[in-house]
C-alpha cells in the first residue's frame, strides 16, 4: 500500500532525484577506482552505466505503481454514490 502521508506528487518527484543521485555516485565510485588502479574511464564508465540503468528500472517501477494507484482511485470514485453515468431514473 503507497504512503498516504504526502501526496502523490511529492511522493514521485524525488525518483528524478534519485536517478542523478545513483548516476553521480556511482560514477564517483568509478572514477576513484580508475585513479586508484590505473583502469581509467572503464569503472567510470561501468559506474554510470550501472547508475542509470538503477536509477531508470526505479524510474519504471515507480511509474508503473503510480498508474496501478490511479486507475484503483478512479475506480473507487466510478462506484461510489453520486455516479452519474448511465441513464435517468424514471
Amino acid at each position: 500500500m503507497a504512503d498516504r502521508r504526502f501526496p502523490g506528487w511529492v511522493r514521485y518527484s524525488g525518483v528524478g532525484f534519485e536517478l542523478a543521485g545513483a548516476t553521480a555516485g556511482l560514477a564517483l565510485l568509478g572514477y576513484w577506482i580508475d585513479g586508484r588502479y590505473g583502469t581509467s574511464p572503464w569503472c567510470l564508465l561501468g559506474g554510470v552505466f550501472i547508475g542509470i540503468v538503477g536509477g531508470l528500472y526505479n524510474l519504471v517501477k515507480e511509474s508503473l505503481t503510480a498508474i496501478r494507484e490511479a486507475k484503483e482511485e478512479d475506480a473507487g470514485h466510478a462506484d461510489g454514490p453520486g455516479n452519474n453515468i448511465g441513464p435517468p431514473d424514471g
